[in-house]
């Protein structure tokens, strides 16, 4: 009597095909969110209205602050520039979650959800897209800034510069779409939104040197994943790639990795 032998099936081969499902599909969703930016590109530069009048206004309101024993930039534009591209990723990635609300309230994201799509993919294309989005706008700043006096970034800085700036965006718009999933409406977001990312710039050595502050905010300065994105940006303008530069990019990649499983997670659990 002829028998037939059952092959149980290879996780190996179901995960790999997971995998490929994931990636295929988080690739086409972020050329449809990259193709809409490309359409409208003059939303990436109003992004950039902010952060330069941040530049210009206090490189000018606080250039004194250079003079001071202890300062360690000869010029504060020289200081300034790498706080303002952190400033400028944290009001980019705030707005995030904002765009997923409307997508929710327009039906948009029923489609998706109906469709044969990953809902990982459909988180991770959206933070991808934030985080390049950021990016495209840095690397617009650094040239302004450039020519601010604030010079440019020594050796691979530019590539680091745009790894961490990366790192930040995509985890801080992770928060963002988090924030959304569990408040679904507009109005608290923004509200949230702005609460967090002035405090999280002003508690990080963006305007400042973390010795001018006082003790309390230079405790929280060290819990605040801004203050490692603001000190490796100013790490790629110096040229100087030490162990701290590497542990503030390791903080940041941390970061990262955990605000996008949280939202995904959340995305994943949500079934209203």
């Amino acid at each position: 009597m002829e028998q037939k032998i059952i092959t149980a099936p290879n996780p190996v081969a179901v995960s790999g095909a997971s995998i490929k499902w994931l990636v295929a599909d988080t690739t086409a969703l972020l050329g449809k969110y990259l193709l809409m930016t490309w359409r409208m590109p003059i939303w990436t530069f109003f992004g950039l209205i902010q952060p330069l009048l941040w530049l210009i206004i206090f490189g000018q309101l606080f250039k004194s602050l250079s003079r001071l024993p202890g300062f360690p930039e000869a010029d504060y534009i020289q200081f300034l520039a790498p706080g303002v591209i952190v400033m400028t990723v944290l009001f980019g990635s705030s707005w995030s979650g904002v765009n997923l609300l409307r997508d929710l309230t327009f039906g948009i994201m029923e489609k998706l959800l109906v469709a044969p799509i990953s809902r990982t993919a459909i988180v991770m294309s959206r933070l991808l897209h934030a985080g390049l989005t950021v990016v495209i706008q840095v690397f617009l700043l650094v040239g302004v800034a450039a020519l601010l006096g604030a010079g440019f970034p020594r050796g691979a800085g530019l590539f680091w510069i745009w790894v961490a700036v990366l790192l930040l965006a995509i985890g801080f718009s992770a928060i963002s779409n988090a924030l959304a999933m569990i408040l679904k409406k507009e109005e608290p977001l923004v509200v949230i939104g702005n609460m967090l990312t002035l405090p999280l710039l002003f508690f990080s050595p963006a305007l400042v040197p973390t010795d001018f502050m006082p003790g309390w905010m230079q405790m929280l300065s060290k819990i605040n994943p801004a203050t490692y994105g603001v000190e490796a940006v100013r790490a790629c303008y110096r040229g100087v790639f030490d162990s701290f530069f590497w542990i503030s990019m390791a903080v940041l990649g941390v970061f990262m990795f955990i605000s996008t499983v949280s939202a995904v997670s959340i995305f994943s659990q949500d079934r209203s």
